[in-house]
């Protein structure tokens, strides 16, 4: 949660910045925004990262947990393999 509170406040301190880029043209403000915005999609991906241990931990225990249920019925037949059509070139020379 640290890391999204973060975020927020990236966001709310860039606003400004944008607003002078946008409406004054100020091009410092536009290079501070691209800085904040490179900020912001380096900690969203940490989040991401996080997020999907959490959830991976979670299903992992989850599962160890609960008891397994009766084996389900699976067809035993193979597929058959489909066979693809190429077409072969020929090297003789008549």
């Amino acid at each position: 949660m640290e890391k999204f509170k973060k975020v927020q406040a990236i966001v709310n301190g860039a606003a400004d910045d944008a607003d002078k880029f946008y409406t004054k043209n100020n091009k410092a403000a536009g290079t501070r925004v691209r800085k904040a915005m490179q900020e912001l999609k380096n900690l969203a991906q940490e989040i991401r990262k996080e997020v999907q241990e959490m959830k991976n931990k979670q299903e992992a225990a989850a599962s160890k947990t609960t008891k397994p249920t009766s084996a389900k019925k699976t067809d035993t037949k193979k597929a058959t393999s489909s066979k693809t059509s190429t077409a072969k070139t020929s090297t003789k020379k008549k």
